[in-house]
Parts: structure tokens; C-alpha cells; sequence
């Protein structure tokens, strides 16, 4: 039986002024350390992409952005892990408020970056979606489809 893809979500969360993005730390156990944006699988019954990306950052970062203002820009495929995977690259609503650390079995801290600095190596599914807001993002699509909504 073929391994079903996996779905997940990548939340950028630009500054107020829009000149910073928040950036995590990334220190999974069993993988190579790199930069990521806050998101995760989608794997609520029902839930939607703009639902898990809300999910997902008030889980890992405490911040609490309404569902209902985020903005699916794009979907974006690849299959590095040998599996398909599909994250939906998801604006959140610009905010300055304090991140937490709240998953310090998966991320080092928060930092908001210079959008013009950002810093590498990046996760794999982060940077494709950085590339999706930002077409001047140092991380390419190579080896990647990215479809965009709307």
C-alpha cells in the first residue's frame, strides 16, 4: 500500500512593519539543525490549512492569530523524503507580539529577521514557502511544484 503524502503548513508571520519575518531555531531530534518558519502536518479531523496554520503557531510559539485572517498563498510539492509532501504556504496577519519557545524538543527560540537576511541552512518546506512570499528569497524551487492559490 503506497504511503499516503504528507500535508502540512508553513506560517510566515511578517512584522507590523513588514521588514521581519519570525524565524525558529530548528532542533528535531534525528535531523540536521536549520532555520524554520513556525507550521506543521495538518492532522485534525476537518481542519483546514488556515485552521492548522493557526493551530500550529499558537502551539509552538503561544502567539494567537485568528484562522479567519490567514491567507493560503500558495501549495507547493516535492518529494525530498522520498514521500509526497504538499505545504500550503500561509500568510499570517503581521504582528510584533513575543514569540515563546514552547516546543524546546523541536526549536532552539524565535528571532524576527531581516526579511533581506535570511539565514540558512533553511528547513526544506520553510524555504519553499519563503520563496512563495518573498521572489527574492535566496531558496529556490528546485525539485519542487508550486501552484498558487488565488
Amino acid at each position: 500500500m503506497p504511503t499516503p503524502p504528507l500535508l502540512g503548513a508553513g506560517v510566515i508571520v511578517p512584522s507590523t512593519d513588514g521588514r521581519h519575518v519570525l524565524i525558529g531555531r530548528r532542533t528535531t531530534p534525528g535531523e540536521p539543525p536549520t532555520w524554520s518558519l513556525p507550521g506543521g502536518k495538518v492532522d485534525q479531523p476537518g481542519e483546514s490549512f488556515e485552521q492548522a496554520a493557526a493551530r500550529e503557531l499558537a502551539e509552538e510559539t503561544g502567539l494567537q492569530l485568528p484562522a479567519a485572517e490567514m491567507r493560503v498563498l500558495a501549495m507547493l510539492l516535492d518529494h525530498a523524503t522520498g514521500r509526497a509532501r504538499l505545504t500550503a504556504a500561509v500568510l499570517a496577519p503581521p504582528s510584533d507580539a513575543p514569540a515563546r519557545n514552547l516546543e524546546p524538543h523541536n526549536c532552539a527560540g524565535w528571532e524576527r529577521v531581516p526579511v533581506g537576511a535570511l539565514p540558512t541552512p533553511m528547513f526544506l518546506p520553510s524555504g519553499l514557502v519563503l520563496a512563495s512570499w518573498l521572489p527574492s528569497a535566496p531558496f529556490p524551487l528546485d525539485g519542487a511544484f508550486r501552484y498558487p492559490v488565488g
